[in-house]
């Protein structure tokens, strides 16, 4: 069975598919300047951008773990992800504190879909 990356780079791919699912690399804000709120809807534009080009999209979503530099950042990031997630839809999902790669950044989303 063939692995199918998409943007592909020297230390990483944005998207493996194999076998029907859909796994996403860790998406993160490019504009680290926003608060919890805006960087956890650019992140979440991300994530439907690559589900799309994957031939997905968020109802698919199997599983999602959030990455939090601050646990305080919660109730945020929460507003955000309930104002997006589809209704019914809502995947398995686990958030947690963890020291981020850069100090700006406030939330991480690692993302596993299934394809239409």
């Amino acid at each position: 069975m063939s692995v199918q990356r998409l943007h592909v780079g020297k230390r990483l791919s944005e998207v493996a598919i194999h076998n029907g699912t859909i796994y996403l690399a860790g998406q993160i804000a490019e504009d680290a300047t926003q608060n919890i709120e805006g960087q956890t809807r650019e992140v979440l534009g991300h994530i439907d951008r690559l589900l799309a080009e994957a031939g997905s999209d968020k109802t698919k979503i199997l599983s999602c773990q959030i990455f939090l530099s601050d646990v305080k950042d919660f109730a945020g990031m929460n507003a955000v992800w309930d104002e997006w997630v589809a209704p019914g839809n809502a995947p398995p999902r686990a958030t947690v504190e963890a020291k981020l790669a850069r100090p700006e950044l406030l939330v991480e989303i690692i993302i596993v879909a299934a394809q239409k």
